[in-house]
């Protein structure tokens, strides 16, 4: 009897370890019990019942990537293409996952490439090559609410690639070719045109610097002219009035030392000598030299007189 006792309490030991169940990090077990949901262990020590309960399905619960091979699809200018997509998903609900849907990765594929598809041919094809951003947002939105009953959640879908036929891609090759040597061209005309602007300006420039040198030497040359005159005016006019003022003082000198008769008729004959010396060719000298004294005299008086 108690070796009996024994053997129950070590086959129930064993029974209870070895249904001893960790559910690590980031993982959810989803346990039935009889074939019918039970409860979903979360992180954590659990015991499930032995022989009662079963591990139906172990979830991970971490956003994983899918990348969904090339789907082919239709413009709406008739131009086929295929377009590779990949999807950023996470399990939210472990129970809807495991019973709502039988395949989830096979059913997200094909209405990945059902709503894509759709997309796809609303669009022509400049629009599809440059509309990835509309393409994502609207795959996420239609993706995120069907998939909502299975317990996933779409955080995010990226338009990997798209690629053109043959064809098609060549002639985006030449027309992009075209661009750039159209932009290039452009560019080195741009770069003509300012080059010559610039050296237009740059003999503007220098034409006008010119003038202005020019005009500021004819100014300046102007002004040096005419204080050289005004100097030379000035001059002119110091030496007349000191020959002037010489000749008044020579004639107040007379006057006032009173020159007898004969000092006069000596200075007269000065006078005619003086006179004689120039390029006159005729002389005139009156017979009685005493009427030249007289005329001395009589300049004398009017000079007296004068003064």
């Amino acid at each position: 009897m108690v070796v009996f006792l024994i053997v129950i309490i070590a086959i129930a030991i064993v029974l209870v370890v070895t249904n001893i169940r960790i559910v690590p990090q980031a993982n959810a077990f989803v346990i039935e019990r009889l074939g019918a949901y039970k409860d979903t262990w979360q992180v954590g020590l659990h015991v499930k019942v032995p022989l009662i309960d079963n591990i139906a399905k172990k979830v991970s619960l971490k956003e994983t990537v899918i990348d969904f091979p090339p789907q082919p699809v239709i413009t709406k200018d008739n131009v086929t293409m295929k377009i590779d997509t990949v999807i950023y998903y996470q399990i939210t609900d472990p129970m809807l996952y495991t019973y709502g849907v039988a395949n989830p990765m096979a059913a997200i594929e094909n209405l990945t490439a059902t709503t894509l598809r759709n997309i796809i041919g609303e669009l022509e094809l400049d629009e599809s090559l440059t509309s990835r951003e509309i393409i994502n947002s609207k795959i996420r939105i239609v993706l995120d609410e069907a998939t909502d009953p299975w317990g996933i959640k779409i955080n995010r879908v990226e338009v990997k690639n798209i690629m053109p036929p043959q064809d098609i891609q060549e002639a985006m090759e030449k027309q992009m070719r075209a661009e750039r040597e159209k932009r290039e061209a452009i560019l080195r005309a741009e770069g003509e045109q300012k080059s010559a602007i610039l050296i237009a300006d740059g003999e503007k420039q220098s034409k006008i610097l010119a003038a202005e040198a020019e005009k500021q030497a004819t100014i300046l040359a102007a002004e040096a002219a005419k204080e050289s005159a005004i100097k030379r005016a000035e001059g002119e006019a110091e030496a007349i009035r000191t020959v002037q003022q010489a000749q008044a003082d020579a004639i107040r000198m007379i006057n006032e030392s009173n020159p007898s008769k004969q000092v006069l008729t000596l200075k007269s004959l000065e006078a005619f000598q003086k006179a004689a010396d120039g390029q006159a060719t005729k002389l005139i000298i009156p017979s009685d030299i005493s009427g030249v004294a007289g005329l001395a005299g009589s300049i004398k008086e009017i000079v007296t007189e004068s003064k």
